[in-house]
């Protein structure tokens, strides 16, 4: 991984930053990127923001919600396409597992073109899941 990258739990991150690495990482197509005040809702709502910068320009972000005490859903996982495969995804999950706590397991919903990658990173499938889906 580069050295340049630099990681860290960031609570306050913006809006915008937000939107720019989502659709800078195709997580964007299945997330309200047009709609600011929802997407600040969503961070603001997040227990756990971690991102990843190169020379201060967002790259990276995982968003997650938390008990601090069982468990840690990881609700958006994003790494911007040209910084993919080098190990950043891996250290968000990283990072936003220990600011949750080894008590907790950490879990995740992966998004269809993703669905490869989580193996190979160490996280074991789970079969089941249930939903309620959106209403918008």
């Amino acid at each position: 991984m580069p050295a340049a990258i630099e990681f860290a739990i960031e609570p306050t991150l913006s809006a915008g930053e937000f939107r720019a690495v989502l659709i800078a990482s195709t997580l964007g197509e299945r997330r309200p990127v047009e709609d600011l005040p929802r997407l600040e809702r969503m961070l603001r709502g997040a227990d756990v923001i971690a991102t990843a910068r190169d020379a201060g320009r967002l790259v990276g972000v995982s968003r997650a919600i938390s008990d601090f005490a069982y468990c840690c859903y990881l609700s958006d996982l994003a790494v911007d396409l040209a910084y993919q495969r080098r190990g950043i995804g891996k250290r968000l999950i990283d990072e936003t597992h220990a600011a949750c706590g080894p008590e907790t397991s950490l879990f995740l919903l992966a998004a269809p073109a993703a669905e490869g990658y989580y193996p190979k990173i160490g996280l074991r499938h789970f079969p089941s899941c249930w939903l309620i889906p959106r209403s918008e």
